[in-house]
């Protein structure tokens, strides 16, 4: 399927920030349950009341936080339970020590990257499939937080990645809405046609986590749809090529290249005209560069298809928690199509709920291509140890100009195998 040009290129207004991988550290929850806690029934429902409910959140900002802790205390007084927000400075090392402890966060932040390696340790319920919206979640973010069959927990908010374009310099190249591009050969000519000597056409990020969406729109990856590794498939290797190309061409650049630590800020700064970002950029242009004119539109078809990729993190509910029938409410409470609506409203998440994403388009319509791009997105790998593989990848992938990239995928392929293997 190919995309649909951008409505207009007059949509310049900025929404809130988003960071989906946030921090933590000391744990906070060393004290021991409260009596009365008490354990996940035989069937695999909720425990019985232990108390207080703890949650561990990471925040991107005293907005997220203020939120949060607003909806939190909105729920406590309509169920009766208390519970605390607590916001870690480091959540995966506080999440840890909580677990390791024996005294968990009832709920918490739990990210993609980690989920697999706690299924594994015992430590999260699934209780996914007992939330009255489950099936209001997109499927792709189901998916990503499903492991043998068992959706663990509710996807909290997501983003995609889009192609981001400064509308001023896209006029001053003489271009219009009908050059926005739509196929990976409109992408090559505008970015050239947009490089200046003060400007390059596009950059983006040296990582998987950018450069991943031209794999995906090649009909490749890092698996298939059946979780087998493909990652030195041809279509990968075509994909590779592409972006190789357009390094070695000058309209594309990584952000290192041109005095910039990220796309967002290669791209605020001027010195590139086009990005591929999640909606998080929108907050940044906003507070770092809010004389940037933009517009957001839905990344260009490969080969083989459209293709991108998304981000989200989940409420984690802990397999130990005393408290997961209260858990299991405040969640169906924050992951409400209301509620998440708030939260975009507050601090910019796009909501994971696609009965809330018509409220976001009303909010945010210079943002519709991000929501409109759930339809062809894929998520980060799962696997215990995926992260290590693509980390292995990224540093690689800084080299890509000068790259032999059959090399390069060979060696993805064999260390992603080994992670799928040891996963069994």
């Amino acid at each position: 399927m190919r995309p649909t040009r951008t409505a207009a290129l007059t949509a310049f207004v900025a929404g809130g920030a988003l960071l989906l991988s946030a921090c933590g550290g000391g744990s906070g929850f060393e004290e021991e349950p409260a009596e009365g806690g008490g354990e996940t029934s035989e069937d695999g429902g909720a425990s019985a009341e232990g108390g207080e409910l703890t949650v561990l959140i990471g925040s991107s900002g005293d907005a997220e936080t203020d939120a949060v802790n607003e909806a939190v205390a909105a729920w406590s007084e309509e169920s009766g339970t208390e519970a605390t927000v607590r916001v870690a400075a480091d959540l995966n090392q506080e999440i840890a020590q909580g677990l390791a402890a024996g005294s968990p966060p009832d709920v918490f932040y739990a990210s993609t990257d980690q989920l697999a390696g706690w299924v594994e340790s015992g430590s999260l319920w699934a209780y996914g499939d007992q939330l009255s919206n489950a099936d209001d979640f997109y499927p792709a973010l189901r998916e990503n937080f499903t492991v043998d069959g068992e959706f663990y927990c509710a996807p909290k908010d997501f983003s995609t990645l889009a192609l981001v374009i400064n509308t001023d310099a896209w006029e001053a190249a003489g271009l219009t809405e009908d050059d926005v591009p739509t196929t990976w050969e409109e992408l090559a000519t505008v970015a050239q046609t947009l490089t200046t000597e003060e400007q390059v056409g596009l950059s983006f990020g040296p990582e998987y986590q950018r450069l991943g969406v031209f794999m995906q729109q090649a009909g490749g990856g890092l698996l298939s749809e059946d979780g087998e590794v493909v990652a030195d498939s041809p279509e990968n290797v075509e994909a590779l090529e592409f972006v190789q190309q357009m390094l070695n061409d000058g309209s594309l650049a990584y952000p290192s290249s041109i005095d910039t630590g990220w796309g967002g800020e290669a791209f605020g700064s001027g010195r590139a005209a086009m990005t591929i970002e999640g909606n998080w950029i929108i907050g940044a242009l906003r507070n770092d560069f809010p004389d940037t004119s933009y517009l957001v539109a839905e990344l260009p078809a490969g080969p083989a298809q459209q293709g991108t990729l998304q981000f989200t993190n989940c409420w984690g509910i802990a397999a130990d928690s005393p408290n997961q029938e209260s858990a299991l409410d405040l969640v169906e409470f924050l992951t409400s199509t209301d509620q998440q609506l708030a939260f975009a409203e507050a601090f910019g998440v796009m909501p994971s709920v696609e009965s809330a994403a018509e409220g976001f388009r009303e909010l945010f319509p210079e943002q519709t291509a991000f929501v409109d791009s759930a339809e062809f997105a894929v998520g980060m790998p799962t696997q215990n140890g995926a992260s290590n593989v693509i980390s292995d990848m990224n540093g690689q992938i800084e080299g890509l100009a000068s790259a032999d990239i059959p090399s390069l995928l060979a060696s993805v392929q064999t260390n992603m195998q080994a992670v799928v293997d040891s996963a069994g």
